[in-house]
Formats: C-alpha cells, sequence, structure tokens
C-alpha cells in the first residue's frame, strides 16, 4: 500500500480521536455533470474544429437548415451583379466578405497583428451623445454607428484605422510582474469627411458563438434574479440588464447579445451582423449603409432584401445551436483546487456557473438544460480602464456585459490564439483577468494576492471550460 492510502486509511479509522489529512492528500469532489457545459446538447470533440458542431437531439428539419446556414455562414458573398444571385449584394461598404471571416472556425476575431494588416474581426463603433428614437446611441452623420473598412470596385473606402500600445504593469504582491498592453486607435483615410465632434469609438472583437440558443433560452426571470442594480447585498457586485430595441416586435426588451448587451436575440444579432459588417440588407435591416452624397440606389444590389427572409432565419439557427464541447480534465484535483479559488475571491458573482434554461424556445432541443456559461449577460461596470465611454442603449461607458467563459480553453486549439476581452487587448487569460476593474476590482486583486501555485490552479480550471 502506497504512503497517500496508508495515511488516508489510518485516517478513516481514527477518525474518532479527531485524524485529519494534511490538504496535500485532500481529495476535492467532481460535481455530477460539471463536464457537460451545454447540458446534453454538449458536443464531445475538443479538436480544432470542437466549435463547429450542432447540438444533439435536433430534428431532421432543423439539421438540415443547419447545414443550409452553415453555408451561408462560411462562404462569401460578392458584389453584385453576379451568377451566384443567392449571395450577391456585398457592400457598398463593408468589413467582411463572410460570417467566417470574423469568426474563423466559429471562433473568434484577433486585433491586426501589424500596421497594414486587414483587421480579422476587430471593428470600430461610432456614436455621439445622445439618444436616437430607438433608445440606442446617436451615429456619425456620415460614417453611421460602424467604420467599414472596405469598399466594392468604384466606391471609395470609409477609412482604416492602426493601433499602436502603451505599456502598463502589473505587479503581483510576491513581485511578479505583467506587462499589459493598452491599445490605442488612430483613424484614418477618411474617404468623406471630417468625424464628428466628440466621436465615441469603441472597438468590438468578435466573439466566439458557440451556445448561443443556449443563451437565448434562459428565463427573463432567471437574469432578473441575478441582477442588483442598487447592490443592495452590499457585496460590491451591481449587475443589471440592459434593455434594447427588438425591430422585429417594434417593443423594448432585455439585451442578451453583443459587448454590452446591446442585441435582444440571435436573428437580430445576425442581421445586424450581416448590415454592418458586410453591408447586406435584411428585412430586419432593409437600408444600405451609405454616406450622404453616395447614391445608394445607383449601386447595382443584389435584390431587397439581399438575404431572404428564408435563409437569415437559417443562418440564425446555425449560429443558435452551434454545441458547446465539453470539458477536459475536469476531475484533475488541481483544477478542483483552482475551481474553488475561482469561487472563493469572487469570480462567480458575475461568472455564474450553473444555470438552467426555460421550457419555451422554440428549438425544443435547447429546453429545460443545465447549462454551465459562467455568466449573468448583466452589465458590469468594468471601471475606468477598460472604459470606451460609449453609452448603448442602458449601458454606459463603462459597463460591459459579462461574457461566457465556455469554450475559453479550447481557444487556442481552434483559433490558434487567445485575445480576449472586448478589443482583444489581452493575450492571455491572466492578463484578461488584471484588466478587470470597477465591480471586479476586489476579485482582481484577491487574484494578485494569491501564492503562484495557486494562480497555476485558477489557470488550469479557467483552461478546461
Amino acid at each position: 500500500m502506497n504512503t497517500y492510502l496508508k495515511i488516508l486509511s489510518l485516517c478513516v479509522i481514527l477518525s474518532f480521536i479527531g485524524c485529519e489529512t494534511d490538504d496535500a492528500y485532500t481529495t476535492i469532489a467532481v460535481e455530477t455533470g460539471e463536464e457537460l457545459l451545454g447540458g446534453s446538447t454538449t458536443v464531445f470533440n475538443a479538436s480544432e474544429e470542437a466549435f463547429g458542431f450542432s447540438a444533439s437531439q435536433l430534428t431532421l428539419e432543423e439539421r438540415s437548415s443547419f447545414g443550409i446556414g452553415n453555408s451561408f455562414f462560411r462562404q462569401s458573398w460578392v458584389s453584385s451583379p453576379a451568377s451566384t444571385t443567392a449571395r450577391d449584394g456585398l457592400g457598398p461598404f463593408y468589413n467582411a466578405v463572410a460570417c467566417a471571416s470574423c469568426h474563423f472556425k466559429d471562433g473568434r476575431g484577433r486585433p491586426p497583428g501589424f500596421d497594414g494588416e486587414t483587421a480579422r474581426g476587430l471593428l470600430l463603433r461610432l456614436s455621439l451623445n445622445g439618444t436616437a428614437a430607438d433608445g440606442s446611441a446617436l451615429p456619425d452623420p456620415i460614417y453611421g454607428h460602424q467604420l467599414q473598412d472596405n469598399a466594392i470596385l468604384g466606391q471609395t473606402t470609409k477609412g482604416g484605422f492602426t493601433i499602436t500600445y502603451q505599456d502598463i504593469i502589473e505587479t503581483f504582491d510576491d513581485g511578479t510582474t505583467v506587462v499589459l498592453k493598452k491599445p490605442i486607435y488612430n483613424i484614418s483615410n477618411l474617404g468623406y469627411g471630417a468625424l464628428a465632434a466628440g466621436i465615441k469609438v469603441s472597438p468590438r472583437l468578435a466573439n466566439q458563438i458557440i451556445g448561443l440558443g443556449l443563451l437565448e433560452a434562459l428565463d427573463e426571470n432567471t437574469l432578473l434574479h441575478l441582477s442588483d442594480p442598487n447592490d443592495t447585498d452590499g457585496d460590491g457586485i451591481s449587475g443589471r440588464p440592459n434593455y434594447v430595441y427588438d425591430v422585429a416586435t417594434n417593443q423594448t426588451v432585455m439585451g442578451r447579445f453583443g459587448w454590452k448587451a446591446n442585441q435582444p436575440n440571435v436573428r437580430q444579432q445576425v442581421a445586424a451582423a450581416f448590415s454592418g459588417d458586410m453591408g447586406i440588407t435584411s428585412f430586419l435591416f432593409p437600408d444600405e449603409n451609405c454616406p450622404p452624397g453616395v447614391d445608394c440606389n445607383s449601386i447595382a444590389n443584389g435584390g431587397s432584401p439581399e438575404i431572404s427572409d428564408d435563409n437569415l432565419n437559417k443562418v440564425a439557427l446555425y449560429t443558435s445551436v452551434l454545441a458547446v464541447p465539453v470539458r477536459r480534465d475536469f476531475n484533475n484535483q488541481n483544477v478542483l483546487k483552482g475551481k474553488e479559488t475561482f469561487e472563493t475571491i469572487g469570480c462567480t458573482s458575475c461568472h455564474i456557473p450553473v444555470l438552467t434554461t426555460g421550457n419555451t424556445h422554440s428549438i425544443a432541443a435547447l429546453r429545460n438544460q443545465t447549462i454551465r456559461p459562467f455568466t449573468d449577460l448583466l452589465l458590469h461596470d468594468m471601471g475606468s480602464a477598460l472604459a470606451d465611454d460609449a453609452p448603448d442603449f442602458l449601458a454606459t461607458g463603462t459597463e460591459w456585459r459579462t461574457p461566457a467563459l465556455w469554450g475559453l480553453g479550447l481557444l487556442n486549439t481552434v483559433n490558434g490564439f487567445t485575445f480576449l476581452m472586448h478589443d482583444g487587448r489581452a493575450r492571455n487569460i491572466e492578463e484578461a483577468i488584471l484588466w478587470h476593474g470597477g465591480e471586479a476590482q476586489n476579485a482582481k486583486n484577491k487574484y494578485k494576492s494569491l501564492s503562484l501555485q495557486e494562480r497555476k490552479n485558477l489557470l488550469q480550471f479557467m483552461n478546461t471550460l
């Protein structure tokens, strides 16, 4: 019998007289089902294709729609006129030619690696102080809500941008230092005049798109129960929902998607991306994004709308049912210690580990699922270091929606990098933690006070998600 078993057996025998195991031999229990991040829809795949599988239990019709939606998501759109009539209408101004250009393998985008490289999933949102009729922020009067840095043949590009970085040093309690990179954006080569005075520029990085339908399937009351806008419990966390405009119903509803929870559902999120990112019109967003002086009616288009209602719905279904991959190494004792630390330092105040979906979603496979997304979908003040100073419906310039953490540990496998936060400024999980401020400042400070091994355990845990 090895030494560990001898000690453990002796402690069992002598338990009545108070024998206790040393921490080195303490076994932490695994929760039942904690590896199933997406409940029964979880996919058992951890390869570079891990984000590209559908949830299980779809109907035959849903599986067919998933395949068609997949093709429209991955294949490039072209400008009109074209023989490819189902995928023409790109532009006239755009950021990408396909959804997959920003969400490669259904994963994340990244900032440009060098000056002159085309942005791959990072774009700049533009807004002014004030509120539009639908409750959203006011757009730039020339360039709209988004700087589109590409244009079809014959049109002048709206503009481009470069990024420089300022070093910021964070020091742990044990003396270890980490150099963070604060991005500074410079917009240049504007094609239609200057930006409006007081313009707010907010970089937005394309996120991985697994599990979106499960988040949509959460009951509103579940999320409201997690909110505490006035911090009545005094824990320093005051998450609150955003309320945004639902184009289809002409109503104000809870926001769930986007970095500031500024979209109410998956379909509108998809339609907004088609419009802003690719210049593709839909029944939800029928207007082209043309600056004053450019007659969009004189430019060939792909029809009105350029993506049909049926095809838009299929792309929305595709992005709704992309399955969440299974956790790996979840029963490793260091991982379980890291999980405990994740909770004790306060990370789970916003990154809620376990939620249950409701029973009303249109896709039956997403109903009544016990999921582990590690989010509350609420807005939190993240402090001045992360502020973009750009309000978005009810979200202030310092507030961001808690991102889901599932899939975090597979980003490098799928995409070959681990750029995190809303603009990719964090190059890894630890840097992302160190960028936290505001409501998360206390949790960050506690992380900085951990021992090296405790930090390794916590990061090891997060890499299993």
